[in-house]
Order: C-alpha cells, then sequence, then structure tokens
C-alpha cells in the first residue's frame, strides 16, 4: 500500500509523439513531480524523448524497452497513456494485469482524450481501473484552459448567482488536419474529426454548463443530433496530397473518415430545465492555425472565447523568409503576414493546470475533476452524434444500442 501524500509523483510516459511532448511542456509549469520512465515502440524516440526531460530538469527519465518493463519499474507511481487510440485498450490491460500480479507499483493512470473509440471500450477502460484499485484521471485539456477557468467562474459567481443557470453552450475547434497517419484512419483512430476533435467541444461545454461543485452527471443527456460530412480531403487533389504525404497508410479517395461534423446534445438539469449544447469540428478550416471558439449564454449575459483572439501578434513582410514551422501557433498554415502568437500554447490551452491538479489529486489521493467515467460519458455522446449522423434522425438517451456500435468510417471493410 502506497503512503499517501508523496512528495513527489514519478510519472511514467506511455507514447512520445506530438501531445506527449505538450504534456512534457507543461510539467514545467507543475510542483512535486517528476518524469523517470517512457516507453514508446521506437527506441530513437524514447531516447530523444528521455533527452528533452532531462534538459528541461524534469527528472532522470529511464527509456524502457518494453512496456511491462516500464509498468514494473520500481520509481514509476502513475502512467500517463499518451500513445495513439488503437493502442490505449491494451496499455490498460497490461498495466491491470501488472499491478494484480503484484510486478506493479502504479497506483495511478491519465490517459488522454478520447478515452476510447467505442462504448464497449471506455466501459472496459473504467472497469480495468477500478478493479486495479487505481485513481483514474481524464485527460481534457480544454476543461483546465485558462480563459475556461476564469470565465465559468466569473460566469457562476456573479451572474448566475443572480439571473439563474446558463442554458446554452457552444464550442467549435477546427484546424487543417491532424499530424500522423493514424489519426486519418477510421479504424485506428475510431472515426474522423467527431471522434478526434468533438470529445473536446462536448466536454469543454458540458463543463461550462455545469454548477460549480456539482459532478458532471448532474447533468442527464437527453438527445442528440450529428452531422457529419467531407468537405476538403476527399476532393481528389486534396485526396492525393494526402497519398504523397502518408504513403499507402491513408487512403481517401476509397476509406476517407469525415472532415467536419456538428453536434445538437439537449440535457436537463436537476430541476428539469432543458440546456443546449452546440458543437462544430473540422479538419478543413485554413486559417492562422488552430481555433478554438467557445460561448456560454445564460439569462441575463454570455461568455465569448477565441483562442486566435491574442493579445500578441507578429506582422511578417514577404521580405521575411524561412522554413514552414508551428513556432507561433499550433496547425500554423503561413509564414508571412499578420499572425496571432499564443505566447504560452501550454498553458493557454489548459495543459499545465491540467497536469497540475492531475499530480495533485495523485500524490494526495484525492479524485480528479475529470475521471474515466467522464470520458465514458463523452464516448458515449460521440458514439450517438455518429449513430444519428448514420441514420439521419435525433437519438433519443438512454440507448443501449450503442454500447456495442461502431462508426460506419470505423468499420472494417465498410
Amino acid at each position: 500500500m502506497t503512503a499517501l501524500p508523496k512528495q513527489t509523483l514519478r510519472i511514467g510516459f506511455v507514447g512520445t509523439g506530438f501531445i506527449a511532448r505538450f504534456h512534457l511542456q507543461s510539467l514545467i509549469g507543475v510542483r512535486h513531480v517528476e518524469v523517470t520512465g517512457v516507453y514508446s515502440r521506437k527506441a530513437e524516440n524514447r531516447e530523444r524523448f528521455a533527452e528533452e526531460v532531462r534538459a528541461l530538469e524534469l527528472g532522470s527519465c529511464r527509456t524502457h524497452g518494453s512496456l511491462d518493463h516500464l509498468l514494473s519499474a520500481e520509481d514509476v507511481d502513475a502512467i500517463w497513456i499518451l500513445s495513439p487510440n488503437y493502442t490505449r485498450l491494451e496499455v490498460m490491460r497490461t498495466l491491470h494485469a501488472e499491478i494484480k500480479a503484484g510486478r506493479s507499483q502504479v497506483f495511478a493512470v491519465a490517459c488522454e482524450k478520447p478515452l476510447a473509440r467505442t462504448v464497449a471500450e471506455a466501459r472496459e477502460m473504467l472497469r480495468l481501473a477500478e478493479d486495479a484499485g487505481l485513481n483514474n484521471g481524464y485527460l481534457e485539456n480544454q476543461v483546465f484552459c485558462t480563459p475556461v477557468l476564469r470565465g465559468k467562474e466569473i460566469i457562476w459567481r456573479r451572474a448566475a448567482s443572480t439571473t439563474g443557470r446558463p442554458y446554452l453552450a457552444r464550442a467549435a475547434e477546427e484546424h487543417s488536419g491532424p499530424h500522423e497517419p493514424w489519426f486519418w484512419q477510421g479504424d485506428k483512430q475510431g472515426g474522423g474529426v467527431l471522434s478526434d476533435m468533438m470529445c473536446h467541444s462536448v466536454e469543454v461545454a458540458r463543463h461550462l454548463l455545469t454548477a460549480p461543485g456539482a459532478p458532471r452527471s448532474s447533468l442527464k443527456v437527453k438527445s442528440v443530433n450529428g452531422t457529419v460530412a467531407n468537405l476538403k480531403w476527399t476532393r481528389p487533389n486534396y485526396a492525393d496530397q494526402l497519398r504523397q504525404r502518408y504513403g499507402g497508410e491513408v487512403d481517401y479517395r476509397n476509406r476517407p473518415s469525415e472532415d467536419f461534423a456538428r453536434a445538437t446534445v439537449t440535457l436537463e438539469d436537476e430541476e428539469g430545465n432543458e440546456l443546449m449544447i452546440e458543437a462544430t469540428t473540422s479538419w478543413a478550416y485554413v486559417g492562422a492555425g488552430l481555433r478554438i471558439q467557445l460561448e456560454l449564454l445564460g439569462p441575463e449575459y454570455a461568455l465569448e472565447y477565441n483562442s486566435l483572439g491574442t493579445g500578441l501578434k507578429i506582422f511578417l513582410s514577404r521580405a521575411v523568409t524561412g522554413s514552414e514551422g508551428e513556432d507561433l501557433v499550433e496547425k500554423q498554415n503561413a509564414e508571412q503576414g499578420l499572425m496571432p502568437v499564443l505566447e504560452d500554447e501550454a498553458g493557454v490551452y489548459g495543459y499545465t493546470d491540467e497536469n497540475r491538479h492531475m499530480v495533485e489529486c495523485f500524490r494526495k489521493g484525492a479524485k480528479p475533476l475529470e475521471t474515466f467515467e467522464d470520458g465514458l460519458a463523452v464516448v458515449e455522446i460521440l458514439m450517438g452524434l455518429y449513430r444519428s449522423a448514420e441514420i439521419g434522425a435525433t437519438l433519443h438517451f438512454p440507448a443501449p444500442e450503442l454500447e456495442n456500435y461502431v462508426p460506419l468510417v470505423a468499420r472494417t471493410g465498410a
């Protein structure tokens, strides 16, 4: 039995890709934590990641050639699952087996969004965590975005307390497309942009609509209506671009996933009042870079946020040339002109506060704000939206048919 609180939480990373680097950068702003181990499939990625940990002075990170070896390490207290969607359930099964066999001292686990590709997978992730006695956290960074934290606090304290609770949340997230080939493969990722990005939008909207201190389950999902579409990447010239970029792994001429999704989610609060979520997500947006737009509306007030409406902007003329990159904003689409700059992406996007929260909860034995239960609830909404889009009708909850439902674009051979 691990004695809590622990002075320092020692984290092992599973995965070394794009999102792992975001988490690593954010840990610079978190106390009482070290990154002591890492496992990923490629040795060169593990070595690079361990060197980054040392350079950031976040601990003496050891590389592990197998997942079992990382999980059985004596200097790892908690696991951050940051590997691709199609690997996460197997990682959790292995962690569960190692703990039940007495070979692992890990007592907490955090998993990147979405928790799983289907309701059945998400429910199994939760079951395995609970059966192994693991404190668990669902890594949904937008809930911890600095404007979300501050905006929700002000709205509920100053406005909702005097004129009534908010009743409509709008959330949109858009960019020009993912970095890795597996994101574009419906069976591996679990779908397209709806699975990849709508998980952010519906959960941050649910969070904004939930009263401070109340569980997310205080809002009951009544119905969902979803639409999916292919607006850009199935056009022949863009489908060919994907093939050139990723090779035969991505075939959008014959096996596309949606690059646009729209959702309407109807909820009910504790007093029977109707609440609404409107959300859109897209891989077909070409602007300065990743754009997140949030709104929260109530009887006498409104909250608005746009991630590209930054205080810092830089103009570069045609005479300024250089290689392509993402040094100003994630998914940057230009190197010249008037461009917004996110001076602290990890902080603004919520990764710093998210990881600070998880580390403090894990080392003290407290339940995090976002758990695998919330991850399961999000997947249920996503699957409802996919099913609604497939049948062309609103889907009413509870919807037991979603338990083993697989989105059309994720079905092997579809």
